[in-house]
């Protein structure tokens, strides 16, 4: 008895801390304006409800089987909500991401390096037939032969600031090839619903899919200048496509023969330029940075820096990262680079912990989309708690409070105010006039430095 009643006092903390959450990053705002509207049951209710079941160590249908619902609402209301096709999860996703990512932001410093990271991971369902857009993916990570699965390529976009990374969009790609689709997409859709503009994005390739994202996370102003990802997407005609969004691109290149950058006037491979540059020499953090351009069939050029680090895992070898940012130093873009590991992180936790692609073996390609967007809303809220909770740098709401109360001022501001009272204390004690007092106070800076003397010039005109 004392079990039953422990757990159902954490359970009601959980659902607090949700709720809590819910609130504060204002998520029943979200969904409406993902168009996610209902009559009765608010979304928000459902959504809340699903994304605590993981936390709670149940499922729906236990929770209605032992008739210990006490959600207020059936299965039927839940699944209408999931197939339903007018709702934008992704938009939602988008919106609450913005929301968490605004209150992180005002606790770190405008300098910190924070970057869009981009990845894609198997999301499979190797058991099903009659999946809507199901397709042999390729398994990047796969080894030996069987480097195609059952399921979609989960390409997700997400934003880091080294400590945190909240998702902010994804993509459940199936194959743009009809040959390796096992279904087809639901027949008569309208063309203007979201439904059908999912569906067509689904069989598009992964390149126009991620340039899709990152101008939408450009239209949320996103904090972040920098795009970091794998060797999968490290083209120069993608890497010049993001430049001209208006994001920096930091990736690991692919050690091809097809692919070559200019370096002074001559086509040269990642071989090549490592094989005819000097490398450094003694134990430097990485062997070789060179300048180059990348160009694409339309003869269009891009600055970049090439810089090769050593393979940890073989020394004989070396690793290649570019960067269209020559602002950035090499440690810099190594350092960058090294944020994307976030990312495999969070495709863990999610696979793992948060029952991604497990938890309901929907049919519709809405519902996948739909239960996507709530795993992803759990690991947001387990990323800011985190945060909060594991924190050093402050002690939370109060150190940036008391932190924009104590607004620091410069050194001209602080001559001012001292020049200020001086005027007060020669004016009351001793009666001088103003001319009295500002030859005075000219005859005290004339007997200064010249270093010092600067600092009065603004004053002066002031």
């Amino acid at each position: 008895m004392n079990i039953v009643t422990e757990n159902l006092e954490n359970e009601n903390t959980l659902s607090k801390r949700i709720s809590g959450f819910f609130k504060a990053n204002h998520a029943h705002r979200c969904l409406d304006k993902a168009n996610a509207r209902k009559s009765g049951t608010p979304a928000a209710r459902i959504v809340q409800y699903l994304t605590q079941l993981v936390f709670t160590k149940k499922s729906m249908y236990m929770n209605i089987l032992n008739g210990t619902n006490t959600a207020g609402f059936g299965k039927d209301v839940v699944y209408r909500l999931l197939n339903a096709t007018c709702i934008n999860w992704t938009a939602y996703l988008l919106q609450l991401a913005a929301t968490v990512i605004e209150g992180i932001a005002a606790t770190t410093s405008e300098k910190r390096l924070n970057a869009l990271i981009v990845d894609d991971s198997m999301y499979e369902r190797l058991r099903s037939k009659k999946v809507e857009l199901l397709a042999n993916v390729h398994d990047h990570a796969a080894k030996g032969k069987n480097k195609f699965k059952r399921g979609f390529r989960l390409l997700t976009l997400a934003w880091s600031d080294g400590v945190t990374l909240i998702p902010l969009l994804y993509r459940h790609l199936s194959s743009a090839d009809k040959k390796n689709r096992y279904n087809e997409a639901k027949p008569c859709l309208d063309k203007r619903s979201v439904g059908y503009r999912i569906r067509e994005q689904a069989i598009s390739t992964a390149t126009d899919n991620l340039l899709l994202m990152l101008k939408q996370a450009k239209k949320m102003c996103i904090p972040a200048k920098h795009v970091v990802f794998d060797s999968w997407f490290s083209f120069p005609s993608t890497i010049m496509s993001i430049k001209k969004i208006g994001f920096d691109v930091v990736g690991r290149l692919k050690d091809t023969s097809k692919i070559k950058y200019l370096a002074n006037g001559e086509k040269k491979t990642l071989k090549q330029l490592y094989s005819t540059n000097k490398k450094r020499r003694g134990r430097s953090k990485y062997l070789l940075s060179v300048k180059v351009l990348l160009y694409n069939d339309k003869n269009e050029t891009q600055p970049a820096r090439i810089v090769f680090v050593r393979d940890r895992n073989n020394r004989k070898k070396w690793i290649a990262f570019a960067s269209t940012d020559m602002t950035l130093t090499e440690e810099e873009i190594i350092q960058l680079y090294g944020k994307r590991w976030d990312i495999e992180v969070f495709f863990k936790i999610c696979k793992s912990y948060l029952c991604l692609a497990s938890e309901f073996q929907g049919l519709s390609y809405d519902s996948i989309t739909a239960h996507t967007a709530v795993v992803m809303t759990r690991f947001i809220i387990l990323a800011t708690e985190k945060r909060q909770n594991e924190d050093p740098r402050s002690l939370g709401e109060l150190f940036h409070l008391c932190y924009d109360e104590m607004a620091d001022i410069s050194f001209s501001e602080a001559l001012a105010l001292i020049l200020n009272m001086l005027r007060e204390v020669l004016t009351d004690c001793l009666f001088l006039s103003d001319n009295q007092i500002d030859e005075i106070i000219e005859r005290f800076i004339s007997k200064l430095s010249v270093q010092f003397k600067s600092f009065f010039i603004p004053l002066k005109a002031a």
